[in-house]
């Protein structure tokens, strides 16, 4: 890009990186959210990044979360209700197969997709998780806590997370599905502050057991976070849902208690630790008692609890838990004699993408060490794609865990001493089915990924699940095919807002290949013409480029939708009106130039594409003649089309281009759109 630097300020890209898409829970299929909202956006920038920087320098990561409450009892139910006869583990390895059969449908070019228990990922990430979780004990960041975790008496069992249901403590939390000390939307309390909990087992209303756990003390990092917020504020590409999310958990320890009680308060306000009184603002239902720590803070909802006064916690940093009771989950090392924990499924899944990273360099060959060449270079970047629930655990929890590790720190016997550095995270709002939140698990079902191919093609919904623009916003998904009543299903009137994306596809974007190949074919004998691309051309090449990378940089991908609804559009008209002109004035020369312009635009126009519809650009780039490898690359100047050509075509003034066949399309549409 060397013509284009003068232009303006150049973009500064990592020399290698890793990109996350999350780990999906292992006890069920994808649905449409998790492919919108994080598979196709950390898809379409991984491979924008190995385009740019080289594809030796990109690792692209995921895979299934192989444990976890929810497996547990998804396996459970299918148990119970006759509908899956094998082990867990099978159980696991059934909806691990479902959803990489469902990625590879969907072009997620994942450089790994095995799962936290499954195959040399598995065993990899055994390793790491006792070694992290001792180097967190050996630094003194580890607390043995003995907790209240709930007991179904009828059952004779300790419950696992999600076989208690009620309603979030979390003050201003809406949400009827708290399980045993995290809601479906990310917070996390205490299990004892759970309201009207319920086994999902017997029914019933269960005990309260102590068990003992090792704990992650998270507000020992309070300075620490709030200085890191702060960095992601000052950063014009960090998405402002990101500090805004963590900056709830940094408020100070705070317990709300509803006005019409605050008689029962009086009376024992002495009993509880040193607080600070708020009064209920104007409108408000609770008034506000804060504590300087956390521990002050549980001591008081002890004593409001024996003093039968109902309240609820505000968002603040308490101890992460580290590990769990139940038997299927990652084993935790033996520390100070306590045996038979298993680690609790969210702290190891967030370094489960460092076991991705070292797993699949294992399968590459390369030495053991080499992972943090991707996690501990000042030259190296993650990007992790999340959804803004999961804000809490990586943009809280992760950063502190990773602080807690000391340079000197290693994972595995014989590495360099270099310390973790902080990711990127890339969150992205809710996609809502229709105008309301959608969940496998809730009243509004969603359909599953799989469902969505009968009836759109995968570069459609590739295109238009990046043009939503959910990092700005919650957005609604309509598919006509599923919202639709009847009526509407028959009248061709009412558009499908799935298929505006893939109209310039199979439009626009067609039209402007099948034009420069089809003249190419007609007058100059199946060959592209060389030279210098025009000035008009050129310009606009250059611009939508740069535009392209710096948009890129601050991964607004429905910008990038836009700006190449825009080109596409542009060098098309350009095409449309240039041969106009030339076929009226019966020009050779301008024919032939209009379209040595037009194969350049169409160049731009296809690299710039590649990483939201592959299959169709590659197909673009077979037809020409040309090596993926040269041609999906950012290592030219970028000034005419001989770049890409041989010194004997350059010297001809000439390449030779595949012969394409009347009526072809580079992106077609899919069957069910297309009547009789």
């Amino acid at each position: 890009m060397a013509a284009l630097h003068g232009k303006r300020a150049r973009v500064v890209w990592p020399k290698r990186a890793v990109v996350t898409a999350g780990m999906p829970y292992g006890n069920k299929p994808l649905h449409f959210g998790h492919i919108a909202g994080v598979f196709v956006p950390a898809d379409a920038f991984a491979r924008f990044l190995r385009d740019r920087i080289g594809a030796e320098n990109v690792r692209f990561i995921s895979g299934t979360d192989c444990f976890g409450s929810p497996i547990n009892e998804g396996y459970r139910k299918l148990v119970e209700q006759g509908e899956f006869e094998g082990s867990i583990d099978e159980y696991v390895r059934k909806n691990h197969e479902a959803q990489k059969a469902t990625l590879d449908a969907y072009g997620i070019s994942l450089s790994i997709y095995e799962g936290s228990g499954l195959g040399h990922s598995g065993d990899v990430h055994q390793l790491i998780s006792e070694k992290f979780i001792e180097k967190l004990y050996e630094n003194g960041h580890l607390q043995r806590r003995a907790t209240m975790q709930f007991y179904d008496a009828e059952a004779g069992t300790f419950l696992n997370g999600r076989q208690v249901q009620g309603r979030c403590p979390v003050q201003g939390c809406k949400s009827e599905h708290g399980y045993a000390d995290e809601c479906d939307l990310g917070h996390s309390y205490a299990p004892e502050d759970l309201i009207a909990p319920k086994s999902t087992l017997t029914d019933t209303v269960p005990e309260m057991r102590p068990v003992e756990n090792w704990y992650f003390d998270l507000p020992a990092f309070g300075d620490f976070l709030r200085d890191h917020v702060a960095e992601l504020e000052a950063d014009p590409d960090i998405r402002p849902i990101v500090p805004q999310a963590i900056k709830e958990f940094l408020a100070p320890p705070v317990i709300y208690i509803k006005n019409d009680v605050r008689e029962d308060y009086e009376a024992i306000k002495a009993k509880l630790p040193e607080h600070v009184l708020r009064e209920a603002e104007k409108g408000k239902q609770s008034f506000e008692i804060e504590f300087s720590t956390i521990d002050e803070r549980d001591a008081a909802r002890e004593v409001l609890a024996q003093s039968g006064i109902r309240f609820r916690t505000g968002k603040a940093l308490v101890p992460f838990r580290i590990t769990g009771n139940i038997e299927w989950g990652v084993k935790a090392p033996v520390i100070e004699g306590v045996e038979g924990l298993t680690v609790w499924c969210w702290p190891e899944s967030l370094w489960a993408p460092m076991s991705f990273t070292m797993a699949v360099n294992d399968k590459m060959g390369l030495p053991r060490g080499s992972w943090r060449d991707w996690w501990c270079s000042p030259d190296a970047e993650v990007y992790q794609f999340i959804g803004q629930d999961n804000l809490y655990f990586y943009g809280v929890a992760q950063p502190a865990l990773i602080e807690a590790l000391r340079p000197g720190d290693i994972l595995i016997p014989g590495e360099t001493d270099r310390p973790l550095r902080q990711t990127r995270l890339v969150a992205n709002h809710h996609i809502l089915f229709g105008n309301k939140k959608a969940s496998s698990s809730g009243s509004v079902k969603p359909p599953s990924a799989d469902e969505l191919l009968d009836y759109y093609t995968v570069e459609q919904l590739r295109a238009h699940f990046l043009a939503l623009g959910l990092d700005q916003k919650s957005v609604g998904f309509k598919p006509k095919p599923f919202l639709a009543t009847p009526e509407e299903l028959e009248d061709t009137r009412v558009a499908d807002p799935v298929l505006k994306e893939g109209a310039l596809l199979t439009n626009v974007f067609n039209r402007l290949a099948r034009s420069c190949f089809y003249e190419a074919q007609k007058n100059f004998d199946g060959y592209m013409p060389l030279g210098k691309v025009s000035s008009a051309a050129l310009s606009k090449a250059y611009d939508v480029l740069l535009d392209y990378d710096q948009v890129m940089h601050r991964v607004e991908l429905h910008t990038i939708m836009s700006l190449m609804d825009e080109f596409i559009r542009w060098a098309n008209k350009y095409w449309t009106e240039g041969i106009r002109e030339a076929e009226q004035a019966d020009d050779d020369e301008a024919r032939r130039q209009v379209l040595l312009d037009s194969f350049f635009l169409l160049r731009i126009a296809t690299l710039l594409m590649h990483p939201i519809v592959p299959a169709g650009t590659e197909k673009i780039c077979d037809y020409l003649s040309f090596e993926f490898d040269d041609f999906f690359s950012w290592n030219y100047d970028f000034e005419n089309m001989e770049e890409l050509c041989s010194a004997g075509e350059i010297a001809e003034g000439r390449h030779r281009i595949r012969e394409l066949p009347p009526r072809f399309d580079f992106f077609e549409k899919h069957p069910s759109q297309i009547r009789a």
